[in-house]
């Protein structure tokens, strides 16, 4: 739940570019000395700082309700729902980019939804069935992955960290793409 919850936090962070497109704000900085890779790394960790948020409160309500795991795996869990979730971030400046600001969270949210659960994110996936093997081309399975390693030491955590990083290139380019665009217009 805390790398849901992280995910949806920075992918809405992210996103929220779409409403300083449609507002008229970016059109407006880009009159000044900022830099854009500098606005992206801004908007990047706002989310972040959302997505931590996310984290913490999962792992506050966890420890009130007595769950119990060694310190380490506490932290462990924590840093790789929150880092994992930067690739999340990327995908919410890449859709503020690409969708109009009255749709972006409609979309978003059952898209969230759909990947989390083809990602094997709510439930783990039997291994050697078809969905088990798809899953592991879309942007949660990596995440997944190595969220529950700490608890499990199950799972190939190589595997999970290359499609985390395929997936967060890929992002990364598309945010970068249309910010190129985007500055275009001006």
């Amino acid at each position: 739940m805390a790398v849901y919850g992280a995910m949806l936090a920075c992918t809405g962070g992210g996103a929220t570019v779409s409403i300083e497109r449609a507002q008229g704000w970016s059109r407006q900085l880009r009159l000044t000395p900022l830099r854009p890779v500098a606005y992206i790394a801004i908007k990047a960790l706002v989310a972040m700082t959302m997505g931590l948020v996310s984290v913490l409160a999962v792992f506050g309500v966890a420890a009130f309700s007595h769950a119990s795991m060694p310190p380490a795996i506490w932290v462990e869990c924590g840093v790789v729902a929150w880092l994992g979730s930067l690739v999340f971030a990327a995908f919410g400046l890449f859709m503020g980019y690409l969708l109009p600001a009255e749709n972006v969270m409609q979309i978003l949210g059952p898209v969230l939804g759909v990947l989390a659960f083809a990602g094997g994110l709510f439930v783990p996936l039997q291994d050697g069935s078809v969905f088990a093997t798809l899953s592991q081309f879309t942007p949660l399975y990596g995440l997944a992955t190595l969220g529950r390693l700490p608890l499990t030491a199950d799972g190939n955590g190589w595997a999970g960290l290359l499609n985390l990083l395929a997936w967060g290139g890929l992002f990364v380019a598309g945010a970068a793409w249309r910010l190129r665009r985007d500055t275009e217009r001006v």
